[in-house]
Order: structure tokens, then sequence, then C-alpha cells
């Protein structure tokens, strides 16, 4: 895609009345600090949607706007473009109209692109439209051949096999938007999966014999040792694709049948990413907000591995961010770099600890204090106490829910009175997947057949009518009737009433009754909103949250 000239482009935002001049001058000192395009700034603080960004850069381009979002084209209207000139021009079909064909790029100032399409649709009138790229991105997907198909042609080749095999399952986790790259060596071959939104998915697989090569070059990319064998290895690479640099966390396990390789894929949407973007209810932002802008205090999230609590944290971190605070972090691992914080790896080789590394934060006259977990007794401890002597501390917790983190609190050896002293906010999370928006369609209440499940919806919905909906199944969701997570939250906000209470030493249960009396709203009951609005259905909800007893 063209790299926007931001100067121009936001003039032109301004004078076609998309943005005012205030808005500008903030995206643009943002931009400068940050690195980041303009685009990244009005998205994360929802000054444009994606439809009007679009809108916006399509004038900018002068030509219409194509929303391949609410109107995608078929695999049979899209494969009329040859795959070689929609790959390299990222064009796609878009409609028809009598004689004029109407296709659509991220790039309409690309040369020979509308003599290429010219030539597809001989004796039509070809018109060039724009769309943002992740939906170009999404249907392009139609071109792409299995993985084993791409493999055999590399193998036919018999030249830069382990390198050939790499670059296609890179580009495919990308193009597939997978957090998680598996390589699992079983009998004589090796199974390639994805997790995609939380699942994972085999994409391929390779015959064991080339497997040593490629695990020997992705040891090497990663700076890891190529003659250890039978011990566990952690390192990262850098994968660079279309000018973009992707980052990926290598684990590698021995395992009976041979070293299996994980690589994790670290989301470069990070730095732009919100409160907002991260499906909070507004009285929950709100509480955050107000939260992290005291000036002391702990806020706590919680959640099981693979939750979103990393990305929740951040999000809070961009808030906090200002060239007059000292952020510090102890992390392990460092997912994502964020520019203007001072972030520190957790190095059991150089006794460098929680605890120890905390120790030695406070001493580094900080502001605000990022913990990446609390795992023991000591970092409990020296977190509490830093919250209490004037920092605001952020950190995640392993608990079930949000109640049950102060009683396990309790249980590493946190006074009572020193945690109601401090505790701001509790925030418990769990990730669903997303309706597709390409293949969503309504269905009525009497589809759900699960009498439990049925009369968990009438109590809660009541009299409302309520519209349900499903995914189809579609290209674009790999026919899983999904697309993308969004997290459920439950947030206990710490009122007096709730202070005074934990002096007590309550039990999960006890905190929760008060919290629930104070407004609090469980994990399900934020699902059960979710699923009213369309967002995803009651199968994902039921997935992670448990429902109160009817």
């Amino acid at each position: 895609m063209k790299t926007l000239d931001d100067s121009i482009f936001g003039k032109t935002l301004v004078d076609n009345n998309y943005i005012s001049a205030q808005e500008l001058a903030e995206a643009v000192a943002y931009s400068r600090k940050n690195g980041a395009p303009l685009s990244d700034y009005f998205l994360s603080n929802n000054i444009l949607t994606k439809d009007l960004l679009g809108q916006a850069i399509a004038e900018w381009h002068h030509v219409p706007y194509a929303d391949l979002n609410s109107n995608p084209p078929s695999q049979e209207e899209t494969l009329q473009i040859p795959a070689e000139i929609a790959e390299r021009f990222r064009a796609v079909f878009f409609s028809q109209k009598a004689n004029t064909v109407q296709c659509t790029t991220d790039d309409p100032t690309q040369k020979e692109l509308l003599a290429s399409l010219q030539s597809v649709f001989v004796g039509k009138k070809v018109e060039i439209l724009y769309s943002v790229s992740e939906d170009i991105d999404a249907i392009l997907l139609y071109y792409r051949k299995p993985l084993e198909t791409r493999f055999s042609q590399i193998l036919a080749g018999q030249k830069r096999v382990a390198p050939g095999i790499v670059e296609e399952i890179f580009r495919d986790a990308l193009a597939y938007r997978a957090s998680d790259i598996h390589f699992e060596p079983q009998g004589d071959d090796v199974i390639v999966r994805f997790r995609i939104d939380g699942v994972l998915r085999q994409a391929g697989r390779f015959a064991k014999d080339h497997y040593e090569h490629i695990l020997n070059q992705i040891k090497i990319r990663s700076n890891l040792r190529i003659d250890e064998h039978y011990a566990a290895q952690d390192g990262a690479l850098r994968y660079t694709h279309e000018g973009s640099a992707i980052d990926m966390r290598c684990s590698i396990a021995p395992t009976a049948e041979g070293e299996k390789i994980v690589l994790r894929v670290l989301a470069a949407y990070i730095a732009g990413f919100s409160l907002s973007d991260l499906g909070l209810p507004t009285a929950y932002e709100d509480m955050l907000e107000a939260a992290v802008r005291r000036p002391f205090g702990m806020i706590i999230v919680t959640g099981p591995t693979g939750s979103g609590k990393t990305t929740t944290l951040y999000a809070l971190l961009k808030i906090l961010n200002r060239p007059d605070v000292n952020i510090t972090t102890i992390e392990d691992p460092i997912e994502y770099k964020v520019r203007g914080v001072n972030q520190i790896q957790v190095n059991p080789q150089t006794n460098l600890t929680f605890g120890k590394g905390l120790r030695s934060i406070i001493r580094q006259d900080p502001d605000i204090i990022l913990v990446g977990e609390i795992r023991d007794e000591e970092t409990a401890e020296i977190a509490v106490n830093a919250a209490l002597t004037g920092h605001l501390l952020l950190t995640t917790f392993h608990a079930n829910d949000a109640p049950s983190a102060i009683p396990r609190l309790f249980d590493m050896g946190v006074e009572p009175f020193l945690l109601a002293s401090t505790l701001e906010l509790i925030v418990a999370q769990r990730l669903v997947r997303k309706i597709c928006e390409h293949c969503r369609s309504s269905m009525p209440l009497s589809v759900v057949t699960d009498p439990n499940a049925r009369a968990l919806l009438k109590k809660f919905y009541k009299k409302k009518k309520v519209q349900l909906y499903t995914g189809k199944g579609c290209k674009q969701c790999g026919n899983m009737g999904y697309r993308d997570r969004t997290a459920l939250f439950q947030v206990i906000r710490m009122t007096q009433t709730l202070r005074e209470f934990i002096i007590k030493k309550p039990s999960s249960l006890e905190i929760w009754q008060v919290a629930a009396q104070e407004g609090s709203k469980s994990l399900f009951e934020n699902g059960l909103e979710k699923i009213e609005r369309g967002i995803t259905t009651l199968d994902e909800v039921m997935r992670v949250a448990e429902p109160p007893q009817i």
C-alpha cells in the first residue's frame, strides 16, 4: 500500500470536515512523539471509524470508496481477476453494472493497474476504487492455495527447502491472523497448526525428513543453540513482511517425538491500541480511566494465560505515558516495547526476579510501576508497599475472577488493612470469539435447544424481544462463523463499604455479594450484553464464563 503523505492528508481531512484543526494538531503531536501515522491516532481515539477513514483516504486519492466489509464479493466474482494481477496490485473485484466493472485496491496510484485490469475485462469500462488494506487482505485469501500444495511445489524444486517452507508458514500465519504457530513432530510427519481467535486449527504438514533444517533455521534466527536437543530454549525472532517487521517469541521444548516449536506472533497493532478497543462497557472504561488518573494505588487485572491481561495493561499505560512521568515496568517476557517507558526483563540467570527487580525500580524514582505478574509473597508485599507509598502500580494476577483475587492475596501474606488502603480496582477478563461480520445472520430464540440456556436468556432479557445472531461460515472466517475476539469483563471498584469489609478478611463469595450490591456485574452478565448486541454467541459466553444458578 502506498504510504500516505500525512501533511497533505491531514489538510484534506480538515478541509472536508472529517476532523477539526485542533484534532489534527493533536494527531500530529502524537505522530511525532510515537513515530506512528496519523491514522493510528484517529482510529485509537475514536475520532474516525475504519469506514470514515477509508472514505477520507479515497477522497485523498480522488476515487470512490468501496466498503468490502459490508459488500464482499463472492469467491466466483473474486477469481475473475487472475491471481498474478490480484496479488501484484492488491486488486479485487467489487461490482459490475451494465458494461462497467468496479475493482478496488488499497493503492489506486499504481502504474499499469488500470491497463492490467482492462486486459482482464475486455470490452468493458474498468473503474478503480479504494478499500482499506484490512478488507483487501480478507478477500485475497480466496487466492491462497493450501499449505501442503505449496510445500509440494517447494520440495519439487529441491532448492532452499527449509527457508521456503518457513516463509510460506509465516505468510499464512499473518494472512489468517494467527496468534501462535505450532510445529509438532508426530510419527513421520510434522504437523503445523495455527491458533486463530483462541482456537487451534491444523494448517498443513510436511515430512519429518526436512524438519531438522527448518528447526535449525528457526533456532539460528531466534539466537538459540542448534546443538542443544534435550533442554527447553526460549528466544525471539523478527520476520519482515512487505516492509513491516513482525516480532515473534520462540519456545522450543523436547518431546518424545522430537523438538516442538511454538512461535507467539506479537501483535504489531498494540502501539495504537486504546481502552475503547478492548470491548469495555462505557461505565467500566470510565472507571478504569478514573483509577489510572489517581496519583497512587494498585490496579489488578486477573485472568488465565492468554486472556488479554497484558493488552489491557498496555492500553492503560498508553493513557499514562507522558513526558512528565517516569514509568518503569518489570516483565517476563517483554512482549511489546513502548517508547517512553523503561522496561526491565526478568532474568533468573542473573538473579533478577520480580521481587528483586521491583525493589530496584522503587529506588529509580518512579511515578508509575507495572509488574508483569505477582507470583510470590515477596513481590506481593513489595507491590502493596509501593502502592502505599505514593506510586501507581499496575499488575496482573492469576485468579478465577475479580473477587477471588483478594483472598488469594491474603494467602500470600498481604495484610487486610494494607490491601484495603491501596487497592483501587480489580478487573477480571476472558476472551470470546466475535461473530464474523461477513456471514453474520439472525436466529430466533427457539433455535436454542438447551433448556438451561433458554431459561438463562429468558431470565436475563425478561420480556424484551432480543434478536440472537450466529455466523454461517465463509471464506473470510475460514468457515468458522467467528472472526477476531473481544473480551468479557468483571470490574470491582473499591468503595468505602468494600474497604471496610476487606479488613474483616472475607471470603470471595462474601466480597462478590457486597460488590454486586455496589453495582458490579459478573463476566456472564457482560457476556449476555454482548450477545444482545450481536457481537458474540451464547456458546462462546458459556465456554469462558460460569452462568449463575437459575
